[in-house]
């Protein structure tokens, strides 16, 4: 489970990703939108919030993976299945917003369905063949 958190939190954590943002307000913590969680893990330089909203992020990221492989845990199903070891957080990050921008529409739906199907998308999980009846 430790290593998934991790895996996530690397795939939505700030880097050096080159993309034009307004401040962070108080309105979008938490998150509700995924236009939201772009600010938050993406914000400008010279943002006073900086810090905070990058280690937001991070948490941000890791109790929603924590959330869904306990989820898995019970459902025995995965949304996606990250690979190991993770992806570069720098163009993972770059990636996820680029993706999220591609279709506009996505910017408005949930935080963390937005989060999910774009894992799910890039990493979804091995198809397992169903079980044949046999005929008796």
């Amino acid at each position: 489970m430790k290593r998934s958190s991790i895996a996530l939190a690397a795939v939505l954590t700030v880097a050096a990703v080159p993309i034009a943002s307004a401040a962070i307000t108080d309105a979008q913590f938490p998150p509700r939108t995924v236009r939201d969680l772009i600010a938050i893990c993406a914000p400008p330089e010279n943002d006073p919030r900086l810090t905070g909203a990058i280690n937001y992020c991070h948490g941000y990221a890791e109790g929603a993976v924590i959330v869904e492989l306990a989820h898995n845990r019970r459902e025995g199903r995965r949304l996606f299945c990250l690979p190991s070891p993770a992806p570069d957080s720098g163009s993972e990050l770059g990636q996820f917003i680029t993706w999220a921008n591609a279709e506009p529409q996505r910017l408005d739906e949930p935080a963390v369905d937005g989060m999910f199907l774009y894992l799910a998308e890039k990493y979804p999980c091995a198809a397992t063949a169903p079980a044949r009846r046999r005929h008796s």
